[in-house]
């Protein structure tokens, strides 16, 4: 099993920041421009963790370098599909983290509910940073 599917699973905040690189890039299902840099990566995983209910993997893709991670989980009344797209660099971590959902009614709940946590998020990555 993907060490880092393994660390969202136990809900291990420890773990999955442990996973990446200090140069991740952090591409999001909702907004335009990437998130580059492991402090605002790690706290927008925290975010999510709160924000999804019911979540867990479904399928897992890949080998090597990419990995290719499909869950499921609910925003609020709305269920989302979707897929956290992985690559890992040569020392294992993840560098590149790119996450897509479906359908559009569930993007939006967790576009409005990512919203209402990125005050928070921005908080946590200038304390960490």
């Amino acid at each position: 099993m993907n060490p880092f599917r393994s660390a969202v699973e136990a809900r291990d905040t420890e773990a999955i920041e442990a996973l990446l690189a200090d140069d991740v890039v952090f591409t999001s299902p909702i907004a335009f421009k990437p998130y580059p840099g492991k402090a605002i990566t790690a706290a927008i995983l925290r975010a999510v963790l709160r924000v999804f209910e019911d979540f867990h993997y479904v399928r897992e893709i890949g080998s090597g370098a990419d990995h290719a991670l499909v869950f499921e989980a609910r925003v609020g009344d709305k269920a989302v599909e979707g897929c956290d797209f992985l690559h890992f660099d040569e020392n294992g971590l993840i560098d590149r983290f790119t996450v897509m959902v479906r359908p559009l009614s569930g993007a939006h709940a967790l576009a409005e509910a990512m919203g209402a946590e990125f005050p928070r998020i921005e908080r946590e990555a200038a304390q960490a940073g």
